[in-house]
């Protein structure tokens, strides 16, 4: 398929890369190429099957993911990675970010929200669990980030319920239980938000979200 994103997956649990296979390739666009159960494989087969994107887990027999990552980064591969962990642990977020990860996913949310964190990873986007994004932005609390524009009158009533909930921390899928829509339907709507207030970013989303909660 033309423009086919090619996913490998590297994780020491069955269940987990059969999850995340099911939930990557109900996208027609993205295909997985492969899959690893511990870091020295999933090494090995990066090299040979040169994915779009590569998942992996933190936590991993014989070398965890970010030594996996360190090892691609030595040799000058520019591979997209996306870094899946069980805890939101802020030092190895830190890590993972001066490696140049695209995307860091807890793995209780993983499989709902990987689609858009390989969407957001090809893009050259970064993509970071709701829940840990929201972690991060207020045990932080760093200067706001100048957005464009003030809050949008434009947003439609159903936007500014998701921008609500966005701002409490809550992932598309409890987001998308809490109002009986599918989480893929809250991920376009995010996109919409985005798109209607001139940010980019799951980060500058959640962002603007606390920053505007009163007004929400």
């Amino acid at each position: 398929m033309e423009n086919e994103v090619r996913v490998f997956i590297a994780d020491d649990h069955d269940v987990v890369r059969k999850g995340l296979r099911y939930s990557i390739e109900e996208d027609s666009q993205m295909k997985v190429i492969g899959e690893a159960a511990n870091g020295e494989a999933a090494l090995t087969m990066i090299r040979q099957m040169r994915p779009d994107v590569v998942v992996l887990d933190i936590n991993m027999p014989k070398l965890d993911g970010l030594g996996v990552a360190r090892e691609l980064r030595k040799q000058g591969d520019e591979t997209n990675i996306v870094f899946l962990t069980l805890h939101a642990d802020e030092d190895l977020f830190r890590a993972a970010i001066e490696l140049g990860c695209r995307g860091y996913l807890l793995k209780d949310s993983a499989t709902q929200e990987i689609v858009a964190g390989l969407r957001a990873a090809v893009a050259g986007q970064m993509y970071i669990s709701s829940a840990l994004a929201a972690k991060l932005v207020r045990s932080n609390a760093p200067s706001p980030v100048p957005l464009k524009g003030a809050f949008s009158t434009n947003l439609t009533p159903t936007e500014r319920n998701i921008l609500r909930l966005i701002a409490e921390g809550k992932s598309s899928k409890e987001i998308g239980e809490e109002l009986s829509i599918h989480y893929r339907t809250v991920e376009n709507h995010r996109t919409n938000i985005c798109r209607k207030l001139g940010i980019e970013g799951a980060n500058a989303l959640l962002r603007y979200a606390l920053q505007n909660k009163s007004g929400l």
